[in-house]
């Protein structure tokens, strides 16, 4: 498969390392030279300067008719219009990067109709969506929901002082309907039986009906822990002016702190009963009048890792209870949460999750990386004639790295053992090392 990226910025490269790991054939377009050399230096994949939203870049023999076109510059227009002339060069599906929240929510599918764009991404909204169910679940560092909200996957830490801790799995009460699916270990992916333990340091991942996860949770919070009332947001980019109105909706008192007055203006006119401070986030005095120490949660947003970083130690050592810090770059979110970062998000792997689920396609529903995309829960429909179908799972010689960890037939979920045997239709929501993902499709589609 060809896939075209336009637009090598910081989520194009990203993409692009993604699909070309998995050996895709990738074409990177852009008009920066430089950003073109650090691909060819790092990437396996061919390089084009040029003008994305081009007729003549779209006639080029290695774009035009390519299997996917994905658009991903900094300009909504330049994505657009890139998407609509690669439809007319035998380009067959396109993605494009959607920036105006406003454009995506009024007039989304006149967009996707006019411009002939089959994905729209907003990597922000993608983000504060995704902060916004894990600050609503107590203890969780993921929360991701499947087959239509019938299956939910929960991440937690394991504390030294769980009483989950250093007990054989097969010794816990862990509910019928929700099972104990990988754990993440000193960077190794464990799936897990019944002699393995939960250790302390230990991300843990269950998976299973949503009710029985939410409530298996609860064993995860911490006994001082309070619900969830004051959150304080340093930033009003788009992901902060995205994230504050859905706390606020939910009847959390929201704070945000953007030292840009247009900003704070912005944010301010979107809130019911929340605050917009104008003010610089970095400074100790503002912070401490405005009563960090009893946020429940801090949420840093700016447009900086490294002052994000900062900005989260800070908080927590005026007393902040819980710190969220939304990264580029995926590779710093194992370090901040070694520093003291209770959720570090990488906004890139989260939008590549959504590109990576429709470049695969042929059943694949959604895919979401896990652990700096060293892991992904995937869900998948299983077709017709699949080699994983007809057959008890413990006979079909799945690959290690791999497990079938729940699926959903006739709109009810089930958590599979070696016996069960999946039918063509059935959503099958797996657990697989990224390394081994393609390897693993293969055995569910037809």
């Amino acid at each position: 498969m060809r896939i075209v990226i336009v637009g090598m910025g910081k989520l194009g490269y990203a993409i692009a390392e993604l699909l070309s790991k998995e050996e895709y054939e990738v074409v990177a377009v852009d008009r920066d030279a430089e950003r073109l050399e650090a691909v060819k230096n790092t990437l396996d994949a061919l390089t084009i300067m040029a003008n994305g939203a081009s007729p003549v870049t779209m006639n080029d023999v290695d774009v035009r008719g390519a299997d996917l076109l994905i658009a991903v510059t900094d300009s909504d227009e330049t994505n657009m219009v890139a998407c609509s002339l690669a439809k007319k060069h035998r380009i067959h599906h396109t993605v494009a990067r959607i920036r105006d929240v406003n454009l995506m929510s009024e007039a989304g599918a006149y967009l996707k109709k006019s411009f002939d764009i089959d994905l729209m991404l907003n990597p922000e909204l993608i983000t504060a969506r995704e902060i916004y169910r894990i600050l609503m679940t107590p203890a969780a560092l993921d929360v991701e929901d499947f087959a239509s909200g019938k299956v939910r996957l929960f991440e937690a830490k394991v504390r030294k002082d769980s009483k989950l801790a250093n007990v054989p799995l097969k010794d816990l009460k862990i509910p019928p309907k929700v099972l104990a699916g990988m754990i993440f270990r000193d960077h190794q992916m464990i799936i897990p039986h019944g002699d393995d333990r939960l250790l302390p340091g230990d991300n843990a991942y269950f998976i299973g009906d949503p009710e029985a996860v939410t409530n298996f949770s609860q064993n995860f919070v911490r006994r001082e822990a309070r619900k969830l009332e004051r959150v304080m947001i340093i930033g009003a980019g788009r992901t902060g002016r995205s994230l504050a109105p859905m706390l606020d909706k939910a009847g959390v008192q929201v704070k945000i702190i953007e030292k840009d007055r247009a900003r704070s203006e912005l944010v301010a006119s979107s809130l019911s009963n929340g605050i917009a401070i104008c003010g610089d986030g970095t400074s100790i005095d503002l912070l401490t009048e405005e009563d960090v120490k009893n946020a429940d949660v801090v949420v840093c947003l700016t447009e900086d890792d490294k002052l994000n970083l900062m900005l989260a130690l800070l908080a927590k050592h005026l007393g902040a209870r819980e710190t969220v810090v939304r990264v580029a770059r995926a590779e710093y979110v194992s370090l901040m949460e070694k520093v003291g970062v209770d959720i570090a998000l990488s906004a890139r792997l989260l939008s590549a999750s959504e590109v990576l689920a429709f470049v695969r396609r042929g059943g694949v529903v959604a895919v979401s990386l896990l652990e700096g995309a060293k892991a992904e829960a995937v869900e998948v429909i299983v077709q017709e004639r699949a080699p994983v179908t007809g057959r008890p799972l413990k006979e079909v010689r799945l690959p290690r790295e791999c497990l079938v960890c729940a699926y959903v037939r006739n709109g009810q979920a089930f958590i599979p053992n070696g016996d069960s045997v999946l039918r063509t239709g059935d959503r099958a929501v797996l657990f697989v090392q990224t390394q081994h993902a393609q390897q693993v499709m293969k055995y569910f589609k037809g």
